[in-house]
């Protein structure tokens, strides 16, 4: 008989934290799915999800009795979180879902292992470590895992029925831990449900295309989901996929940085209009909303031979981080390969760039003679407009010598 699969030299695993939550629920409490399925590929874990064969109640119970903070998240799905001072751990009574409708489930508790792992969505997920660490794998994830192999467990189509956005998800896994061809029974069944994923709300399918496109393999992923139809489902103003791959590409091999929201942008090609509607449809913040319209609107000349002066007026007029937004929008649409010195140059500049300040204030103007009112708006515009073009020049006498030709050219 082999060795158990142990999971070696995790901190979060041994930390006092981790260690005090898995002593009060007792043996019957083990480490579920990202966490163990990170720690085995030597990657970072950031959530601890804890099941345990406890009821929520009585796990709840066992945890204060240990002078444990308990918030009842989810209770009556089972689910209970325990605040510790270094983080906080969700705890899951095992579970078998009861019915479902494609957007949520109605479960009923259990103490069979087994049966709570088919309920999940991938073999790779259904992974469970007792608090030394030792590995679990009732369906075949460790094997899945070994060959960075994305597989429904059990029927593909009766997961996907189960969450439609399991459809979604199966790309971000792929996008994010597989290798080579999607597994095919799972594209197949992916495909086939592309329609139902019109019944999840906005906001569960926004969340999971960001979460795609923030993966290296991002661009992978969603040629994939265009040749299924999918895309066209959960993303038809994608019409741009050309500057959406230079773009990541980019990004990924030469900037090292991921932005899912300029990705996402990079695909669009829309109006103010367009934007407003698109933003509504899913649900993106005013922040979000206000960054995209800006970077796919603006109409200042951004182009690779612009200037150093250039760079430094259209800085200040729409700001770093439109101009970067714009940087990497014509990067992206630029020939391949083609001038990345200077677009990069640009970048390098907006980061060190400190916006100057216009040296002008109202009382200067009024005491230029410029009456109380409109008038001084219009005159300090005038007079910024000329200092912009000289370069945002310091030079005191110069901007008063301007003031002062602009005030008698001006008739009161």
């Amino acid at each position: 008989m082999s060795e158990p699969t142990k999971i070696q030299y995790a901190e979060w695993l041994t930390d006092a934290d981790t260690r005090a939550v898995l002593a009060a629920l007792g043996d019957g409490a083990r480490i579920v799915g990202g966490a163990v399925r990170n720690a085995l590929m030597g990657e970072a874990v950031a959530d601890i999800d804890i099941a345990t064969i406890a009821t929520p109640q009585e796990a709840q119970a066992l945890l204060e009795a240990k002078g444990i903070k308990v918030v009842p998240t989810g209770i009556d799905h089972g689910t209970i979180t325990a605040v510790m001072p270094t983080r906080a751990y969700e705890i899951t009574t095992l579970r078998i879902d009861v019915s479902t409708n494609g957007r949520h489930a109605d479960v009923a508790f259990t103490g069979d292992w087994i049966e709570d792992a088919k309920r999940r969505d991938f073999t790779v997920n259904a992974l469970y470590a007792d608090a030394d660490g030792t590995v679990h794998d009732p369906l075949g994830g460790l094997d899945d895992l070994k060959e960075r192999r994305i597989r429904f467990i059990g029927d593909a189509p009766a997961r996907i029925a189960e969450d439609y956005l399991r459809v979604l998800r199966f790309f971000r896994f792929h996008a994010r831990y597989g290798k080579g061809e999607p597994d095919a029974d799972g594209l197949k069944a992916c495909a086939d449900a592309r329609e139902s994923l019109r019944q999840l709300s906005a906001e569960r399918v926004r969340d999971e295309l960001l979460k795609i496109l923030a993966t290296d393999n991002a661009v992978v992923a969603f040629r994939q989901l265009a040749a299924t139809g999918i895309l066209s489902v959960v993303l038809p103003e994608a019409s741009r996929l050309d500057r959406f791959d230079n773009l990541t590409d980019i990004e990924v091999n030469q900037l090292f940085i991921s932005d899912p929201l300029l990705r996402l942008a990079s695909m669009l090609e829309l109006d103010k209009d367009g934007i407003a509607a698109f933003a509504s449809r899913l649900r993106l913040s005013n922040k979000e909303r206000a960054r995209i319209t800006a970077m796919l609107t603006d109409q200042t000349k951004i182009v690779a031979y612009l200037s150093i002066k250039e760079v430094r007026k259209a800085l200040y007029r729409i700001g770093v981080e439109c101009f970067k937004d714009r940087v990497m929008l014509g990067w992206a649409s630029d020939r391949k390969g083609h001038n990345t010195f200077q677009w990069r140059a640009m970048l390098a500049m907006a980061d060190s760039w400190q916006k100057p300040e216009f040296p002008l204030t109202g009382q200067m103007i009024k005491t230029a003679g410029v009456p109380e009112g409109p008038e001084i708006g219009r005159v300090a515009r005038e007079v910024e407009d000329w200092w912009i073009d000289a370069d945002f020049t310091d030079d005191d006498f110069s901007i008063i010598e301007r003031l002062k030709a602009v005030v008698q050219a001006t008739v009161y």
